[in-house]
């Protein structure tokens, strides 16, 4: 046997036949340097813990769409007791003290640098100031299913700028499922005769939103590649408070001391903190950095899919056929919009 099939037999050897991680390369003077690691190793680092990371990743996704989709019918039920200024005052205030204690006690608290303030000041005053303005503006004109749609526009634009600043590129198959996702918004959202049931105002207060909430993505984008997810939501949410604090004061102190809120309100106000403006929002940061802000923003379809089945069960809206059928499309065009090369997204995964 040559040199050259000696060295392939035994690289063969190596990769092949002796388990991964028992291979030891011999040092000079005898000792031993360092594992070889066979080819098992190399596979599951390379797929089997790419995959579960990735899955990760998505199931967080999808669960923050989930707890959007139902904080639009949580949101509903509140405003008949709270203004929308102290309903979300609130809500970022419970959401705040939540974050922190628990950064606190787990030790997973970080300091923001001094020169990182201005960005942090402008991510909470895009979102959650201006999104939540626009937001609960506009679901007090239009219905909650109707409002979750809007949001849907969020993926339509969020693309162009984020190539604009960050370069991100969408592939035709991808740009195919965003339009056919939005095509099935456009089923779910118009009645037979394709007149849209939605106010003007409704609808501007919602375009607003969608403006803020494309802003927030690509200054969280920067962000998340600096400081830890919940780090970003706990000052986000904690600034944001402050921002809201003179509205109450200036437009529904009166009214919010009035009220005597039942049971099931207040429950509804710590659900909404702690599921809509907390565990959504650290668990859409760390998708916008693995996924990028095209690839995540489409998932806000999902949105009016959660919400008008849980305004359907809770508040007794309409769930008709055509729904039905926007539903399917939405979620095909997802799919999508999900389809990478494997070179290209290993490409991705590796920076």
């Amino acid at each position: 046997m040559g040199r050259f099939e000696h060295a392939v037999s035994i690289r063969l050897h190596r990769f092949f036949v002796i388990l991964p991680g028992t291979v030891k390369a011999r040092a000079p003077g005898g000792g031993i340097a360092q594992k070889t690691p066979g080819l098992i190793d190399i596979l599951w680092k390379r797929t089997v813990m790419t995959n579960f990371r990735k899955l990760g990743v998505y199931l967080g996704t999808l669960g923050a769409m989930f707890f959007w989709g139902v904080s639009f019918v949580w949101t509903k039920i509140v405003f008949q007791y709270y203004g929308p200024f102290t309903t979300l005052l609130f809500r970022l205030a419970i959401s705040a003290v939540f974050l922190n204690l628990y950064a606190k006690f787990t030790g997973r608290g970080e300091r923001v640098d001094r020169k990182d303030w201005p960005m942090f000041l402008l991510l909470a005053f895009l979102e959650p100031f201006c999104y939540f303005i626009g937001e609960s503006l506009g679901l007090l004109r239009v219905s909650s299913t109707l409002a979750s749609i809007m949001i849907g526009l969020i993926p339509v634009v969020s693309p162009f700028f984020a190539y604009m600043v960050y370069r991100e590129k969408l592939s035709m198959v991808n740009t195919a499922g965003l339009v056919f996702s939005f095509l099935g918004l456009a089923v779910f959202t118009t009645t037979g005769d394709s007149r849209l049931e939605a106010s003007t105002a409704g609808l501007l207060f919602l375009l607003f939103a969608v403006i803020s909430a494309v802003g927030y993505s690509l200054v969280v984008k920067r962000m998340s590649h600096r400081y830890r997810p919940l780090t970003i939501v706990r000052i986000q949410n904690t600034v944001g408070g402050f921002y809201f604090l003179p509205l109450v004061l200036g437009f529904e102190l009166g009214d919010t001391l009035a009220v005597d809120p039942p049971t099931h309100v207040i429950l509804d106000l710590v659900m909404l903190a702690v599921f809509g403006s907390s565990l959504a929002f650290i668990f859409i940061t760390v998708a916008i950095r693995e996924l990028g802000i095209g690839r995540t923003n489409i998932f806000t379809n999902i949105i009016p899919v959660v919400t008008a089945i849980t305004a359907y069960l809770m508040l007794g809206e309409t769930f008709t056929l055509r729904k039905t059928i926007g539903m399917a499309i939405i979620i095909s065009g997802i799919f999508l919009s999900q389809v990478r090369k494997r070179a290209r997204a290993a490409v991705i995964h590796e920076r």
